[in-house]
């Protein structure tokens, strides 16, 4: 049993897995701080200044104007944030948009691999030796 468990564990599979989900946590920490950080500013400068991430209205409850998502949320008023909700759609489209170029990459780096590096392409070099002494032949018949 624990020799099944050590085979199951040292497969590529497995093993590949695990290095694509640490390597997933970070990218999604990076694509985070790209949408906090550099899109949100600017999406809130063309909205006129507004903290985009913090944008919620809320639905019940008593909460002070003005105050942020977090220190209202923290109330226990019902809140619908539509600001975070929008930053996560950012986020999916930007780590889906990343995940299909790396995925066309690697099937192109497949494809270029796999394709046979030895065969070399065709090149007319005229008639085959059969070609010339059957011209030949035809050529003494018809004297």
């Amino acid at each position: 049993m624990l020799q099944e468990f050590k085979d199951f564990i040292a497969k590529g599979n497995v093993m590949d897995l695990a290095v694509g989900i640490i390597i997933g946590a970070a990218f999604t920490a990076i694509v985070s701080s790209l949408v906090a950080d550099l899109i949100n500013p600017i999406i809130g400068l063309v909205l006129g200044g507004v903290d985009f991430t913090s944008l919620y209205v809320v639905l019940s409850g008593d909460v002070a104007s003005g105050i942020g998502l977090d220190a209202a949320r923290e109330t226990g008023a019902a809140i619908f944030a539509y600001g975070a909700f929008i930053t996560a759609c950012i986020n999916f489209l930007i780590i889906a948009f990343v995940v299909f170029m790396l995925v066309k990459a690697v099937n192109n780096l497949k494809a270029k691999a796999e394709a046979p590096q030895d065969m070399v392409p065709e090149v007319d070099t005229g008639p085959s030796e059969l070609d010339v002494l059957l011209q030949i032949r035809d050529s003494l018949a018809n004297k």
